[in-house]
């Protein structure tokens, strides 16, 4: 058998961060097992599908690096075989037309609760023997039901959950395509996953009640059944549900923010899912390891500053060259031009260390092309009677130097040695009037990076 995955999102928004997550399983376990895994946009709703929602989801895909062997498929492209697999159900006398009308629904519903009964479709139009039914009204377009098993049971062996076990009479006779001709979610589901040979399904939890309608939908169509593994939810850090209307769980919004994907997809992963005590591996790594197994079955919690750490690890880790364009784009957003992508790289080189998010990244190494304004407080802390002299003497020693690291560094030690000051009462002096700020990585590496000019007209701010 050849294993075969697939994700599902629908093109209603962005790709949330828990369909990122399935997506990221079902890869890595079709990759494991050398098999395949498809893209499908499920694109029935129709009054909410947008093709920016579909490009924004490519874009999502192919920053974490999810390549996919088949799609995307559309299901809007699908209509004419969902009608043809409706048509054979009712053939095989497996699912049947009702027209009831949206009136008789909400009053079959609301005498239903006025009883205390559950609310379900009562099966008014389902044939069964010696069942006379009513001539089919003219001016009512049907829909089409499957006919669900009246007694019994579904079970699965779920790859998260374990056995899983539903009563056919929790459930009622699904609508299976609406009057307009568009299949609902658990119909159109099954004829994909029936067409696509998908024979691994991970989804998020919130499906477990659909099961049961899908499974026997496989069975009235004689088709084989997929494995199915439900993760459980991802909470966010006050301890409700990721949603699309709750907080910022985009995947293009991480990538806005600075982060790299190799660290998105590490801490997803580890997002319901363990190896050992392993927290930081790479795709490689996981792609060898994901066998299926080892799936929590308790819901994840968000945790921003976990995800800071891993993400800051991978910067410290990544090329410099890698970095520097990224740098730039953040700049960009900042209205800061930053051309040289070699000084770029240079610079990241010497602040990556202290920096979890390229946007961090960005925001130190924007001193280098935009004029720093040190504060009040800063400049009467550090820049003190007792330094001054030898900031007036470093300016014209700096002035007259090579501009390399190792001359300003003779600059500095002779500056310190002519004034008997140690580095810590001289070096906070400079970063504050050069850099904003009081504390950087080692002065003569800063210094060197900027321009002559600039490290002179900061330090005339005496």
């Amino acid at each position: 058998m050849t294993v075969r995955t697939r994700i599902a999102p629908s093109p209603t928004g962005f790709l949330h961060l828990g369909t990122a997550r399935t997506a990221l399983y079902s890869w890595a376990y079709a990759r494991h097992h050398g098999g395949q895994f498809v893209l499908r946009i499920e694109d029935t709703d129709v009054a909410r599908s947008t093709q920016d929602s579909v490009d924004q989801i490519l874009a999502s895909m192919r920053w974490l690096g999810l390549d996919f062997d088949e799609g995307p498929i559309y299901q809007m492209q699908r209509l004419a075989r969902y009608q043809a697999v409706a048509e054979q159900l009712i053939a095989s006398g497996h699912a049947y037309r009702c027209y009831c009308t949206p009136a008789e629904l909400d009053a079959m519903r609301e005498a239903q609760r006025a009883r205390g009964e559950k609310t379900h479709y009562d099966g008014r139009w389902r044939p069964e023997p010696g069942k006379a039914l009513p001539p089919a009204p003219a001016d009512v377009t049907p829909v089409i039901r499957l006919k669900n098993p009246l007694d019994g049971y579904v079970t699965w062996r779920d790859l998260v959950k374990g056995e899983i076990t539903i009563s056919n009479g929790e459930i009622d006779d699904l609508i299976l395509v609406r009057p307009d001709g568009v299949p609902t979610y658990n119909f159109a589901v099954v004829v994909d996953d029936w067409d696509m040979r998908i024979t691994h399904v991970f989804r998020g939890d919130e499906h477990v009640n659909n099961t049961p309608w899908q499974i026997n939908i496989f069975r009235a169509l004689g088709a084989a059944l997929p494995q199915f593994g439900h993760c459980p939810i991802i909470l966010g850090d006050d301890g409700l549900k990721l949603s699309k209307r709750r907080g910022a769980v985009s995947v293009t919004v991480y990538e806005d923010a600075g982060y790299l994907p190799e660290a998105m997809l590490n801490y997803l992963a580890r997002l319901g899912w363990s190896h050992g005590d392993e927290e930081l591996f790479t795709s490689q790594q996981m792609v060898a390891w994901f066998d299926g197994s080892h799936l929590a079955k308790s819901p994840a919690q968000w945790d921003p500053a976990k995800l800071a750490w891993v993400n800051a690890h991978y910067i410290r880790q990544a090329d410099d060259a890698r970095l520097a364009p990224l740098v730039q784009a953040q700049l960009a957003t900042r209205g800061v031009k930053a051309d040289d992508l070699d000084h770029l790289s240079r610079a990241c080189a010497l602040f990556k260390d202290r920096c979890s998010t390229t946007v961090e990244l960005a925001d130190w190494l924007q001193m280098y092309f935009v004029a720093v304004v040190p504060s009040a407080q800063d400049l009467a802390t550090h820049v003190t009677p007792a330094v001054r002299p030898a900031l007036v003497s470093l300016r014209d020693r700096l002035a007259a130097i090579a501009w390399n690291q190792a001359a300003i560094a003779t600059a500095l030690k002779e500056t310190l040695a002519a004034y008997q000051l140690k580095m810590p009462q001289l070096a906070p002096a400079i970063r504050v009037l050069v850099c904003g700020r009081p504390q950087t990585p080692s002065i003569d590496a800063v210094l060197a990076l900027f321009r002559r000019d600039a490290v002179l007209v900061g330090l005339q701010r005496i």
